[in-house]
């Protein structure tokens, strides 16, 4: 399975915020989308970061309440890693695992074409391992 199979299935939509935007504005992003992690970007196309509720409670942590009025480029992690739509599920799977990372953008053509959340990565899994057992079972009703 590839990520543009799960792109197809839940979509390409990804929730983006300007790096000036303030961290109570990102919250209320994640807040209304229901999501762990926004991509920072000034257009939505091209990737500046990318911030999670990990990075706003960890931040919270060290400056207080008057973190919710700086700049998401204060918290948002610069380094960003990245996968294609032709990569392979498992190897994103691997990536995130050895990286602890939740969220991977994915690019195409140096351009922000949809979002992969380790969630939607166990789901394809499941979804993989119900099919095969559902071929399995059809296979042996179906044997002599």
């Amino acid at each position: 399975m590839r990520i543009r199979d799960i792109l197809r299935r839940k979509g390409d939509a990804v929730a983006t915020v300007r790096p000036e935007a303030t961290v109570r504005q990102l919250l209320a992003v994640l807040a209304e989308h229901n999501i762990g992690a926004a991509v920072v970007s000034p257009d939505g196309t091209s990737i500046a970061g990318i911030v999670s509720e990990r990075d706003v409670v960890r931040r919270l942590h060290e400056h207080g309440a008057a973190l919710l009025d700086r700049p998401v480029s204060e918290i948002m992690t610069v380094e960003v890693r990245t996968c294609g739509p032709g990569e392979a599920v498992d190897d994103l799977r691997r990536t995130m695992t050895e990286h602890r990372i939740r969220h991977l953008p994915v690019v195409e053509d140096a351009r922000l074409v949809g979002i992969v959340s380790i969630g939607d990565v166990v789901k394809s899994n499941i979804d993989e391992l119900v099919s095969e057992r559902e071929h399995l079972v059809d296979y042996i009703q179906r044997a002599p």
